[in-house]
């Protein structure tokens, strides 16, 4: 059915929108990501009068809700929602905007905003104005970072080599394996509590456990921690008892047999698949605090050495361990504007542009999108930088809001502009 309302909208125009004002949400949904500039052009000057009210109702609706990596987030007190119909309504507005930032008007006062800003020699550039730029993106490899940038294979050869080492120590691999966890525990909780479930419960149970085993085989790097008298125990002992990584992988396999029909879980089970890929590797390294010290920093040695040594540069999990790595938690990064990379054919200077979609213009609601926005910037910055280019990459941050003045400020010395949406 609604097929046949977008193939009806680009048949006639505004005159089907005028008549069904009220199911304009949904069909901007659709209508944008067909993300054809033919179907674009057709959008009428009144529509966007008739689709401006959803957008005003809307954006009171979610006056102090955020989209941060896929979680939607009180900005308030910081804490996680849980409800599909908000999460709904924000999909259906940041979808909406998205439209709105195509139109004629906000392009024009773009484009003036951005007259005086340039790439290379003075070249004045223009972000923003076609379709591709204005969709969103799920940052979630390696790879998808340097297609954006255009990183060359020899380039990301040099990337693995340089990265790889860094990410795979022993705490950052059980620190992401404890992240990935936690972060579906509240998951769990609330379908438990919606729809209990055999599945559910033993994926409650799994988590649990191998959160506990994780913490109760880690091994200290105080240098005042007995564990550097810790002696290696008797052979016999040693040998009937020692836990190894495959314990670890077991639960991760089970795990995600409980909860792979789980719609909403999903993008966790996307991350435990990328988890399971790294402890498949080392399932026959030992994982055991009855080891002694000298023994245990060998078997961490070697966890380090195997995945350093196998995880390719596509590899989900280099890629979930990098992200630990750099802002302590694992969930892929998600942009409302995917922006654009340009680069000045008679100077060594580029630019990326990426952006927000905001429900409201608080201080505390913009500066959360400023520091969501710079954690993306930062992460395409830093795989340049690593990849050895010579460029300088300036990085500019973008939010729009609903009925703000435009105005700019700059956090951790990037530009970000604040826009806004409007008749």
């Amino acid at each position: 059915m609604a097929c046949k309302h977008v193939e009806k909208f680009i048949c006639t125009g505004a005159k089907y929108l005028r008549n069904k004002r009220i199911e304009a949400l949904h069909l901007d949904a659709m209508f944008y990501h067909s993300s054809k500039e033919s179907q674009e052009e057709l959008v009428a000057l009144d529509w966007y009068e008739n689709a401006f009210p959803e957008m005003m109702k809307l954006t009171r609706l979610l006056k102090n809700v955020d989209l941060i990596d896929g979680r939607l987030v009180n900005i308030r007190d910081d804490s996680i929602i849980i409800d599909d119909r908000i999460e709904r309504k924000m999909h259906n507005f940041k979808s909406l905007a998205r439209v709105f930032i195509g139109s004629p008007s906000v392009q024009k006062t773009l484009k003036a905003n951005m007259s005086g800003v340039s790439v290379g020699k003075g070249e004045p550039f223009v972000c923003f104005n076609k379709p591709s730029e204005r969709e969103p993106m799920i940052v979630n490899s390696l790879t998808k970072v340097s297609n954006f940038l255009n990183i060359t294979a020899q380039q990301r050869k040099l990337i693995r080599a340089t990265v790889s080492p860094q990410v795979t120590h022993h705490r950052i691999l059980t620190k992401t394996l404890e992240e990935v966890l936690n972060e579906l525990k509240p998951e769990l909780d609330y379908l438990n509590s919606q729809r209990p479930s055999k599945g559910i419960y033993l994926g409650q149970q799994i988590v649990s456990n191998c959160v506990k085993f994780l913490y109760d085989s880690a091994t200290s790097c105080d240098p005042d921690s007995t564990s550097w008298m810790r002696l290696a125990p008797a052979k016999k002992v040693q040998s009937s008892g020692s836990q190894k990584w495959e314990d670890v992988l077991e639960m991760f396999n089970d795990l995600i047999e409980c909860l792979k029909t789980e719609d909403r879980l999903l993008d966790h089970v996307v991350k435990l698949e990328a988890m399971k890929e790294g402890l498949s590797q080392i399932k026959d390294v030992l994982i055991d605090k009855t080891i002694g010290y000298k023994e245990a920093r060998l078997q961490e040695s070697l966890v380090q050495k195997k995945l350093s040594k196998i995880l390719g540069y596509p590899s989900k999990c280099l890629f979930t361990l990098l992200l630990y790595y750099l802002y302590g938690h694992v969930r892929d990064i998600e942009v409302d504007l995917c922006g654009g990379f340009y680069n000045s054919e008679n100077d060594n200077k580029f630019c990326l542009c990426m952006g927000r979609i905001l429900t409201s213009d608080e201080e505390r609601m913009i500066w959360s999108g400023v520091r969501h926005l710079d954690r993306a910037l930062e992460l395409f910055k830093f795989v340049w930088e690593t990849s050895g280019n010579k460029g300088v990459l300036d990085l500019q941050g973008h939010l729009w809001c609903v009925g703000v003045e435009d105005r700019m400020l700059t956090y951790k010395g990037k530009m970000f502009f604040i826009h806004g949406i409007s008749l």
